[in-house]
This record gives structure tokens, sequence and C-alpha cells, in this order.
């Protein structure tokens, strides 16, 4: 059974210093003082003020198995116990994503039990948004890690509601990467709704993520893809959100949405080619939290991902999210405390911090009004973005709008 979240909760934080602890090389660019220096942020802006952070277990073996293969949980056991073997590297280990690293097992393990002590405070009526910056884990597949990924946090969660009185339950991906871990888990389960907004996958790894990867057998129809081609900025990124994913929202009916909030989409971001700036991943949050609030009794699982801005990216645009899990509205024109820029000053003093919340991005956009509609106002290099944007709109909706029951060319649906 659902139960209904308490009105007088407005969200929970789940957070432990152990996330810390799913470390990879010292070259790598998923670096764990991201997740820090977003926690120090929020803190000092006054942001988890009188909140109680909920600090996670590790997920069992019998969590894991509900995705994982129990080869493949061996095989991280094994390869973060000990010196390299050549077997690992048949289940994705030891290469240059996913280099292997001590007690690889136990720190993706508690990235899980992050995603999992959100997942049931939301189940328990204990809140109705939870959020783990620590989660978010989209790419690792039942039998292979994958994308600097371990364990599907996500996918895992997504299987534990579905055991626990939800039977119907929509995931939204709006990292720079294709979800394609979560739509492998549910590609044939109907009770699953997954929504991912990523760069074209003819330019960006995994190269999945089509629009015509609509879901198999009687769960056609519940996995949707906009591929967006390098060099989308925040208007038209939030034209194509908005054109494809509150109208499948509204016609899937979902009990819980669940976010992968990656920040990988950023402008500055090293690993891909789209254009956003903090403003407009603010903008996606507030979206997908309206979206949890207007569909689904206001139940919101939202999860981190991608970014690797580790000082003037991610820390703003995760501090945006905690705030609007929390219902406590950050302004973007907020200054950037000064003791948390001599903290990341003094850990990375190459980089020089964002002195407030804000890129100044615009966010404002035209809505979508249907194939050969007219496109934003701008200059000749924004007009030839805005009809991709609009081309990619359309192959989405004409590949899966259909067959939820809702007009592929109507942008009222």
């Amino acid at each position: 059974m659902v139960t209904s979240p308490r009105s007088v909760d407005p969200g929970t934080v789940v957070w432990t210093e152990r996330f810390l602890g799913y470390t990879w090389t010292p070259e790598h660019p998923m670096k764990p003082a991201r997740l820090q220096f977003t926690m120090s942020l929020a803190e000092s802006l006054g942001l988890l003020d009188g909140v109680e952070l909920l600090a996670p277990g590790a997920a069992t073996r019998e969590d894991l198995l509900r995705v994982h293969s129990s080869s493949y949980i061996d095989a991280v056991r094994r390869a973060g116990a000990g010196p390299p073997a050549p077997e690992d590297s048949a289940y994705g280990l030891g290469t240059a994503d996913n280099p292997i690293f001590p007690h690889m097992h136990e720190a993706a393990s508690v990235i899980v039990g992050g995603t999992l002590a959100a997942a049931a405070e939301i189940a328990a009526g204990r809140t109705r948004r939870a959020v783990s910056i620590g989660g978010g884990m989209h790419h690792a597949m039942p039998s292979s890690a994958a994308g600097f990924c371990v364990y599907n946090d996500a996918a895992i969660a997504i299987s534990w509601l579905l055991e626990h009185g939800f039977d119907r339950i929509a995931y939204l991906d709006v990292d720079v990467h294709h979800g394609d871990g979560v739509q492998h888990a549910f590609y044939a389960d109907p009770r699953v709704l997954t929504v991912s907004l990523h760069q074209h996958p003819a330019t960006l790894w995994p190269n999945t993520g089509w629009p015509e990867e609509t879901g198999i057998g009687v769960a056609e129809g519940t996995s949707i893809n906009l591929p967006l081609l390098p060099g989308t900025r925040d208007t038209q990124w939030l034209r194509g959100f908005h054109a494809v994913v509150p109208g499948a929202v509204e016609a899937f009916r979902p009990q819980i949405i669940v976010s992968q909030c990656g920040v990988d989409t950023h402008r500055e971001d090293p690993l891909a080619d789209l254009e956003l700036t903090v403003d407009g991943q603010r903008a996606a949050f507030l979206a997908m939290r309206d979206l949890a609030d207007r569909h689904a009794e206001g139940r919101w699982l939202a999860l981190g991902g991608g970014g690797y801005g580790v000082v003037r990216v991610v820390p703003r645009a995760w501090t945006h999210l905690l705030a609007a899990a929390l219902d406590r509205p950050l302004a973007p024109e907020t200054p950037v405390p000064a003791e948390w820029l001599d903290q990341v000053r003094a850990a990375a003093p190459r980089v020089q911090p964002s002195a407030t919340m804000s890129d100044g991005g615009d966010t404002g956009y035209r809505p979508w009004d249907g194939p050969g509609g007219t496109p934003e106002i701008g200059d000749a290099d924004q007009i030839r973005a805005q009809r991709a944007v609009d081309t990619a709109i359309t192959a989405t909706r004409r590949a899966s709008f259909g067959l939820l029951g809702l007009d592929p060319e109507d942008p009222r649906d």
C-alpha cells in the first residue's frame, strides 16, 4: 500500500561521509569532493539549518540482486579486495572509466543504500521528497560496470518501490548521457516510465537513447528519449523538456517521480557538449518537483549523477537541487558565502569559483507549438539551434506519444 505523505515534512536529505569513499583514481573526473563541496555550500547558505540528515547503511546483497547478477556482485567484491584479475575486464572493471579501487563493493553499496533509504522514507509517508546527491549511477548494467557506475542505485530503488506499494513510477533523467542502465532494467515493464533528455547518441557515449527506443511488448511507449545536439542552450533545452516531459508524465499518471539530476549538461563540463547554465539546471529541477506535486502527490525522489565541474558547477547546481527538495527557495542572484569561497580556494587554488548562485542564464523559452511552429526569436545561430531542437521534439513525440494515447502533433498534449 502506498502511504500518503505527511504535509508537515517538506523533504529529507540523505547524507553520509561514507559517500566520499566512492573514489576512483586521482586522475579520474568523478571526484568525491564535488559532494563534499555541495554539502558545505548548502550548510554555508543555511539551507540545512534544522534539517536532520538521514545517514544510510549499505545495501545488502539481496538489494543488489534486484538488478545485478550474483557473479557480477562477486566480481566487484573480489576486485576491490585484492589485486586485479584478468577476468575482471569481462565485468567492465579495470577500464579507464571504471578503474578498480580498494573496497569498491562496500563504497558502491553505500551509494545504493542512500537511494534505498530515500525511497523508504517516501514509501512510509514520512516525507514527500527525498534527495541523495550521492546516487544517480544510471549506467551500471546487470553484469557490468559502465560510465563510472558500479551498481545501479536508481534501478534498484525503483525495483524496491515496485514491491512496496507502487505500480506506476516515472523516472526522469536529465544527465547529459543517456540513462541507459535504468532504461534497460525496465524496458519491458509497463509499470515504469523512463524519460531521458541527453546529448545526441551520434555525438556522445553511450551512443544509445534514440527516439525509436520506446520499450517492448506491453511496455511499448513507456521509454521516451529526447536526444539534443551539441550546443543546446537553456532556452532550447527547456523548450524540449516542456514539449515532451509534462505530457508524458500526465498521461502515465505516476504515483512517484524518480529524477536523475546529473549536471554534466553545463556549458563548462569537460566531458560533454551541451551548453546549459546553472540557471537552466535549476529550472529543470523545479520543473520536475512541480510535476511531482501535480501528478504524484508531491512524491519526488531526487538523485545526483554526472557532473565534473567540481568547484564551479556541481556544488551550486546541486545546492539548488537541495533547496528545491526542501522548499527553501534560493534566489539565483544569492552571493556565494565568503567562508565557502575560502574553503574551495584552499582546496583547489587554480580554480576560480563563481561569486553568486547564478551564471546569468536565460531560462525564458517559447513553448513548442507543433511541427513547423514558430522557433525562438534570436540571431541566426539561435534560430538554427532551435529548429534542431524542434526536429528532435517532433521525432520523439511521433515515436512515443501515440503509444501513450496522445496526439504527437498537438502541443496541448
